[in-house]
């Protein structure tokens, strides 16, 4: 083969990797099986990439792509699905190589192979139990027993199933391979002691995925390092920032704009971050939730970096992955989500954002904060019970700046509530503030000033939750809504306390509102009566309901 047509046919497989990798994980399996030469594609890819295909599908549904793996991919896939931090799992071990038992004794013999000793000294130095029958002529052990060919041993098999089975079979292939390197295999096995040989196993790993791209922790923890946004920000402004409806999907517009060899080199630049993250979050390389999690973190950060830098112009992505590295891209898109999580930090050392340990700000902007304050600051969600996820787009940046400033504002409200001694004030409800939570001392707040035109900061009476249903509810049973005049009357009494911040104030009181009448309503609208024991929203006067 001449060498312009060997560059060729490594340029069509380098098309047909990539064509791969963007398909979706069952598909992509399916591809590499049905591809005329399936085993030389699938061993054209990086490790990670078949593993990770294998993670996404299952290992019981993909048995044939651990068959067709080297025996070095194969190494790798146990490295990265075995270990846990120091600790190998030799179950897991097992169920690698029954995957990897296929038709060609000869390949499956390659695999077992190319894992360390140390590992399959691990197996039975953690699964059996060696009777030597020199010492003990006697020994019948009740388990399964394979007996070494020349009578010196016998193993006794210490687990069950298709474990059991696989390693039975595991036990005969060594011995077929050379029955007397066995017995020797068996003497070290019985005097090493485990610790050490985790311990020289795991150092060999480390190595391995050292040369895969795995940083030392040292290394990968200064991919979470500031940097100053202001110092890259390529002339683009707020304004600019705030403009666009629509997301843009910045990492693949660079993707788009490069050639193939650029891709490529994109691609690792990719798989080094995402390590990166792996190692600083302290998650086994192989943990496929830590690895899906990570990733999409990763290209969230990279996304927002990009966006910045590029001047919110897709077009202008690839010059900047070509000029910039992705981890500078990276560190700059974390580094505006740590300019918030800096943000609420100094909030929380200004008198009046909290009491005791309770931010005084309704339950969304709680929720909002606590999710800003996480080792690596997320967006909450507005949706009740969601995880927080991570911020995407300039855009949700400067809407999570305007929550905080309604949390300077509701602060302003509560202060106003709490008043000159707010201890007191707090001990009207039987409960300390964090577990009673501002927004339910709110509610009772906005209850009072419907039912009788007053500030109160006070547990609601029991025998005023009908006149207030009466004229907070309407709507059907399946749909209550809020009067509109419940509104006006609450801001009228209300409106006091927030003399420079009415419009927060109105959507303070809306939400109280609209948060009584979505429990009170069905079935206020269908009995006409309702059970007060069984009110989460409104603290009642001589109830302890959190």
């Amino acid at each position: 083969m001449t060498a312009s047509s060997l560059e060729r046919r490594q340029a069509r497989r380098a098309e047909a990797v990539r064509r791969l990798m963007a398909m979706a994980p069952k598909y992509r399996a399916d591809a590499m099986l049905e591809e005329v030469d399936g085993k030389a594609l699938v061993r054209a890819l990086p490790a990670e990439d078949v593993y990770s295909t294998i993670l996404d599908i299952g290992l019981v549904d993909s048995v044939e792509l651990v068959q067709l793996a080297t025996p070095a991919q194969f190494r790798t896939f146990v490295d990265l699905a075995a270990w846990s931090r120091d600790r190998i799992d030799p179950i897991e071990v097992l169920h690698w190589l029954r995957a990897a038992r296929g038709d060609d004794e000869d390949d499956f013999a390659a695999k077992v192979k190319s894992l360390d000793i140390e590992v399959l000294e691990l197996i039975f130095k953690k699964l059996t139990v060696f009777h030597d029958l020199e010492e003990d002529p006697d020994a019948n052990p009740d388990g399964v027993v394979i007996e070494t060919p020349e009578g010196k041993f016998l193993i006794e098999l210490g687990i069950e199933g298709p474990d059991q089975a696989a390693l039975q079979q595991l036990t005969r292939d060594l011995i077929a391979q050379n029955p007397f390197e066995l017995s020797r295999f068996i003497e070290a096995v019985r005097w090493e002691l485990v610790s050490e040989l985790e311990e020289t196993a795991f150092q060999f790993r480390s190595a391995r995925l050292a040369d895969m791209g795995f940083p030392s922790l040292d290394e990968a923890m200064k991919l979470f390092a500031w940097v100053d946004p202001a110092k890259y920000a390529g002339g683009l402004s707020e304004s600019v920032a705030l403009a666009a409806a629509t997301p843009v999907d910045f990492v693949e517009a660079a993707f788009k704009g490069l050639d193939s060899g650029e891709r490529e080199s994109l691609e690792e630049q990719v798989r080094y971050v995402v390590n990166s993250a792996l190692v600083a979050e302290g998650a086994e390389p192989g943990d496929p939730k830590a690895i899906r999690s990570l990733s999409e973190q990763a290209r969230d950060y990279l996304n927002l970096g990009l966006e910045h830098l590029s001047q919110k112009d897709p077009s202008k992505a690839p010059e900047v992955v070509r000029t910039e590295s992705l981890k500078l891209i990276f560190q700059i898109g974390f580094s505006f989500t740590l300019k918030l999580k800096r943000h609420v930090e100094r909030m929380a050392q200004e008198a009046g954002f909290k009491f005791a340990e309770a931010w005084l700000v309704l339950d969304e902007e709680a929720a909002f904060i606590t999710a800003l304050l996480r080792k690596r600051p997320l967006k909450a969600l507005k949706v009740p019970g969601a995880d927080p996820v991570p911020f995407r787009c300039r855009r949700e940046l400067a809407e999570a700046e305007a929550t905080l400033e309604r949390v300077r504002l509701q602060r302003g409200v509560f202060q106003a509530v709490l008043g000159s001694t707010p201890a007191e004030t707090v001990g009207r409800f039987g409960l300390p503030l964090s577990k009673l939570r501002p927004a339910r001392l709110w509610n009772a707040v906005v209850a009072w000033a419907v039912v009788d035109g007053t500030f109160k900061a006070a547990p609601f009476a029991e025998d005023r939750v009908a006149a207030l249903c009466d004229r907070v509810i309407d709507g059907a049973v399946l749909a209550p809504r809020v009067k509109d005049e419940a509104v006006g009357a609450a801001l009228a009494a209300l409106s006091f306390l927030a003399p420079h911040a009415a419009a927060e104030l109105k959507v303070m009181v809306e939400r109280a509102l609209s948060v009584l009448a979505k429990e009170l309503g069905p079935t206020f609208l269908k009995d006409g009566v309702v059970d007060v024991k069984t009110l989460e929203s409104l603290p009642i006067e001589g109830q302890l309901t959190l």
